[in-house]
């Protein structure tokens, strides 16, 4: 049987204890594959943030794209949008992600 492959939608937290790094761990342990769009990059660790840069709103777009010119996704997995363009381009891709009948997980970030 072939891995599950997961897109994960998410900020890239530098101490890798949240955002794309601990999902990415998670669908390791359950053994898929991920593929991933970055929506913001943090500085921080275990104490506290102190920067966060969002990617702009055509680089996610660019990065659904690349990846899901090659893989089909199998699920989707969602944490930080971060602003209001970077939500409207992964809102017509989930739309499009959902029409295949794939499913969806949105774990949104508040407060960090």
């Amino acid at each position: 049987m072939s891995k599950k492959n997961v897109l994960i939608v998410a900020g890239s937290d530098s101490v890798g204890g949240a955002g794309v790094q601990a999902d990415i761990k998670s669908c390791e342990a359950f053994d898929c594959f991920s593929a991933s769009v970055i929506t913001a990059v943090t500085a921080q660790n275990t104490n506290g943030v102190s920067s966060v840069l969002a990617m702009p709103a055509s680089m996610v777009k660019a990065q659904f794209e690349m990846v899901l010119a090659e893989l089909d996704m199998d699920a989707v997995k969602v944490g930080m949008l971060f602003n209001e363009e970077i939500i409207a381009v992964v809102s017509a891709f989930l739309k499009e992600l959902r029409a295949k009948n794939v499913p969806v997980v949105i774990d949104p970030v508040c407060v960090a």
